[in-house]
């Protein structure tokens, strides 16, 4: 019964969410593309862009793309225009997200002056900074441009009592149109992050005041709130209803008579034995269950309870119909999976639930190694944070010298320099940078070698 409560409101928030994202249409990543999501720290520090891109790795093992976190911690939309000819365009994207407008809106400006006065300054500010970098985008039609309308700023949540702005969620949703109108004016690919996801804190907090996917300081989602955007970027490609595979055995005719996505073939049917070989041209998606990254106390896995992935992206459907009433032990391999009476097979098995089937055993090698490529590539973004926050203003971007040297440790009594400080006495010698760039191609082959499609032989023993 909790099962079915659970799978019901799982519905009902996906119905919701897909009123509000079903107008929006972005291409699908195809083979060779690079796709840089430039971005402020929710991009820098986030996951949402690795989600998406183990997506691809996992259902499409032969699309080789790549993705690239462009993000910069603290950064506001005049701060992208002036580092976008150095970072984004050495990338040759053939698609560039873009997210920005949280740090656009201020922060403890709103506790020192009247909402509505700040509100129309910062906004108005805000897009006259917006100019400069739209005039770069439209001198390169040689990408695609897809605007991400932010994941938003949690006003309403009790669940912190710091960073309390009121105000600036009004301010950014003002941004967030000014970005949709923009996004339609120039037949730009635009998803909505703001709303489904003001929406999910929203009935959350009906029932939890604590509730936010923003908990730790109103602005950040944690990883759970990472995968709601990565499910809605995956929703807005049009990815949804692509099963892993799903197929359908007839024991009696010993006769595959559905293979979506797959290949069934060796049928056997001897005793009380059914055995067949199968070989899904996909991978399930494999969900980490640890909360990784500093203050995140949240899963990826934790995403799930908030959207119907699994429902709609998630589905290794296997049927067998025919079979004599009984309870049957399901092997792969000769790993036994689990047990299944002969009429849940018949109605249908998620096999994409199941971790220690060989095919979620192997998506779990992708999601690890995608992870180990995902810290190399952040000290990357920590090196890209320093020159651009501190050494740009003293002209020192890129000098890595003794002067820009001295100026880090000039400043490192401040958290955030300091913070850094030994990220870039490191990443200061391009031979070290180069070695973390050579670490993340070693890895991506990796991903790529080990994702490919294997056959598995699958047993179904009837024991009681």
């Amino acid at each position: 019964m909790q099962l079915n409560r659970k799978l019901v409101l799982l519905l009902m928030i996906g119905l919701a969410l897909n009123t509000q994202v079903k107008a929006q249409s972005i291409k699908q990543f195809q083979d060779g593309e690079r796709v840089a999501f430039l971005g402020n720290s929710i991009t820098d520090g986030g996951r949402y862009h690795s989600y998406i891109w183990l997506y691809y790795m996992t259902h499409f093992p032969n699309r080789n793309i790549r993705c690239f976190n462009v993000g910069i911690g603290g950064d506001n939309v005049k701060q992208m225009a002036d580092r976008f000819n150095y970072e984004i365009i050495p990338l040759r994207p053939t698609v560039m997200t873009l997210t920005w407008g949280m740090n656009d809106t201020k922060y403890w400006e709103w506790n020192r002056a009247q909402a509505d006065t700040l509100q129309e300054a910062v906004v108005k500010i805000a897009m006259q900074h917006y100019q400069a970098l739209d005039k770069l985008l439209k001198q390169h039609d040689e990408f695609r441009k897809v605007f991400i309308l932010g994941s938003p700023y949690d006003e309403t949540t009790k669940s912190n009592k710091q960073n309390y702005f009121p105000g600036k969620s009004k301010a950014f949703e003002a941004l967030i149109d000014y970005q949709e109108a923009i996004a339609k004016k120039n037949g730009w690919e635009y998803v909505d992050f703001d709303h489904p996801m003001l929406e999910i804190n929203r009935q959350g907090q009906l029932k939890d005041s604590l509730f936010s996917l923003e908990p730790n300081d109103r602005i950040h989602p944690d990883n759970n709130g990472h995968m709601v955007m990565a499910y809605l970027f995956l929703k807005a490609q049009r990815l949804d209803n692509l099963p892993v595979a799903n197929f359908s055995i007839d024991v009696n005719n010993k006769k595959a008579v559905k293979e979506i996505n797959c290949k069934i073939s060796n049928i056997s049917v001897k005793g009380n034995i059914v055995s067949f070989n199968y070989l899904a041209y996909s991978l399930p998606y494999p969900a980490d269950t640890i909360p990784r990254g500093a203050y995140q106390n949240k899963a990826q896995s934790d995403g799930l309870k908030l959207v119907p992935f699994n429902n709609e992206f998630n589905q290794e459907i296997l049927k067998v119909t025919g079979l004599k009433p009984g309870t049957y032990q399901l092997s792969m391999d000769g790993q036994v999976i689990s047990n299944w009476s002969a009429k849940e097979l018949s109605s249908g098995i998620n096999l994409a639930e199941q971790i220690y089937t060989p095919e979620y055993q192997q998506a779990l090698q992708i999601m690890l190694l995608n992870e180990e490529r995902w810290e190399l590539e952040r000290r990357g973004r920590m090196y890209a944070w320093m020159e651009f926050n501190l050494l740009k203003e003293k002209g020192l971007l890129f000098a890595d010298n003794k002067a820009a040297m001295d100026t880090v440790n000039k400043y490192s009594t401040q958290f955030f320099f300091g913070g850094n400080r030994e990220l870039y006495t490191k990443a200061q010698y391009k031979t070290l940078r180069n070695a973390w760039e050579a670490e993340q191609t070693v890895l991506i082959n990796a991903i790529y070698s080990a994702n490919k499609p294997k056959t598995h032989n699958v047993q179904l023993l009837k024991v009681e």
